[in-house]
């Protein structure tokens, strides 16, 4: 433990270590190989953190994965959402993982909430009664300053490529879509791509001359949001101008993981071996007489009212939403604009 020593081996992420001694600030370990040394103790995790990862490895070994994405730098895979909490398996950047599901939390050590102070009115042309500095009950805040919601994080549950699972901070990775599609958010975040379905162009730039098309769902740049995405759009392949364009766009939904890929049969139309499959998408909104969507306060986990799911087919480069014979469609949730927010307005 001095200021100059020797190194007497090295351990890699996720090694088991027996401790022999307690030092002030260090442990003497030993590796499974024999090796014996001193290590710095905030580089190691205790057998109940090692525990505390297999339990949620096993909880959540059969959830389906939600969307894909890749570590932007190396970073810590933590057992509970949250920065202060136990961490152990480390990733390195470009590791693939699947996400399962998304908590949202507020940001640790962001301190009170900040206030918002509105416009100032028109100056008056005749002198007015001087108005209360305090409101009525206030501490200390003025009237005319409102609190704003305190900053939050999103925090994904993911599996890494060796199976580890645990919770990784989401702008620490980047959903995994083509560069294609990434050049055509508009200025929203990505949340996952989906291949819907592909068609040949004998004459498009790619190697590869089978092109995927892709149903997108996208969301602002924001955390702490009570849905997943607010607009879904289906980037078609134009076999004539070798480029993607939109064939389908909707915004303003209240939207949640998972997108479902699946293949419908039209009765309408039949083939040598009989009704012909259209490509199809299915994904859940939120339906307007379901309550708001609140994160829970100390999970962070997300769980939404009274959802619906929505379906739509393509048809050559045409999508139509799929309903059954007589079905009307149920009313849903709409976000509602930031600015509108502030006046009161309801969320539908």
């Amino acid at each position: 433990m001095a200021a100059v020593s020797n190194r007497t081996g090295t351990v890699n992420n996720g090694d088991r270590l027996k401790v022999l001694e307690h030092g002030r600030r260090f442990l003497r370990v030993q590796t499974e190989k024999g090796e014996l040394g001193w290590i710095d103790e905030k580089v190691v995790a205790t057998q109940d953190v090692f525990d505390g990862f297999a339990e949620v490895k096993k909880a959540h070994q059969g959830d389906p994965a939600v969307a894909s994405a890749v570590v932007r730098d190396e970073v810590y895979m933590h057992l509970k959402p949250g920065r202060d909490t136990d961490k152990l398996f480390r990733l390195a950047e470009g590791e693939k993982l699947q996400l399962l599901s998304r908590a949202t939390l507020q940001k640790a050590n962001s301190g009170p909430p900040m206030r918002a102070r509105a416009t100032a009115a028109p100056v008056a042309t005749t002198p007015a009664k001087p108005a209360a500095v305090l409101a009525k009950g206030a501490t200390g805040a003025k009237a005319d300053e409102a609190p704003l919601p305190p900053p939050m994080e999103d925090w994904w549950l993911v599996r890494d490529s060796q199976g580890h699972t645990g919770w990784l901070l989401s702008r620490m990775m980047d959903v995994d879509a083509p560069d294609s599609l990434t050049r055509y958010s508009e200025g929203q975040r990505i949340v996952g791509a989906y291949i819907l379905n592909k068609v040949n162009d004998p004459d498009a730039p790619q190697d590869d001359k089978n092109i995927p098309q892709y149903v997108a769902v996208m969301s602002p740049y924001k955390a702490g949001l009570p849905y997943d995405f607010d607009q879904v759009r289906l980037f078609i392949w134009n076999v004539k101008k070798h480029r993607y364009e939109t064939g389908f766009r909707e915004k303003n939904v209240e939207g949640y993981l998972p997108i479902e890929i699946a293949e419908i049969k039209d009765p309408t139309e039949k083939g040598t071996l009989g009704m012909m499959t259209l490509p199809a998408f299915r994904y859940r909104v939120l339906s307007a007489d379901s309550a708001a969507v609140v994160p829970d306060a100390a999970t962070g986990a997300i769980s939404p009212g009274k959802t619906f799911v929505k379906t739509y087919r393509l048809e050559g480069n045409i999508t139509h939403r799929v309903l059954g014979a007589g079905e009307i469609p149920p009313e849903e949730a709409h976000p509602v604009p930031p600015d509108e927010k502030k006046k009161g307005k309801h969320r539908r």
